[in-house]
């Protein structure tokens, strides 16, 4: 097997080899996808808000000209952090905050999982209370990835 190796630079994993004019990628199974997009945002989270370090309660980082950001940071454990991430504003239907992101963050395996999202409406009312497995796949891929662009764009109104 010749060619040479494809390394990303940012990350030093090898992704590839280069054989010829093609460069063969390994495939990515659906779950290991998903496990990168958890470490993706754990990046992106931990770059700009010291989520281990923070105490239980609720904070709220302010920025002019942007809607306050509400982090309740709910437990605080060894390996583990849960906490929701919302603007400071309500649904005036439920009262909830909207939007808002619950998270969990494994400190030990540098992942951040959206374990469910209230954006106008709760999980149950949009994939039911016993989903298809890939029903279930889907969603939890639209959240996290929902929440990296969310990451994303606090990060750039200068959060």
């Amino acid at each position: 097997m010749g060619g040479k190796w494809i390394v990303d630079r940012e990350t030093r994993l090898v992704l590839g080899r280069a054989s010829g004019r093609h460069i063969r990628l390994p495939r990515l199974s659906r779950l290991s996808y998903l496990m990168g997009l958890y470490a993706e945002n754990f990046r992106k989270l931990n770059s700009w808000l010291p989520v281990r370090t923070m105490a239980p309660g609720v904070h709220h980082l302010e920025v002019e000209g942007s809607p306050a950001v509400r982090v309740e940071v709910i437990e605080q454990h060894r390996f583990t952090t849960e906490l929701r991430l919302s603007y400071d504003m309500t649904d005036t239907v439920t009262g909830e905050y909207d939007p808002s992101a619950h998270v969990r963050v494994y400190h030990d395996t540098h992942q951040t999982e959206v374990t469910h999202c209230y954006v106008g409406r709760n999980w149950q009312d949009a994939i039911g209370m016993s989903p298809p497995r890939d029903m279930l796949y889907a969603h939890r891929l639209q959240m996290n990835v929902f929440f990296g662009k969310w990451l994303d764009y606090l990060h750039q109104q200068g959060y």
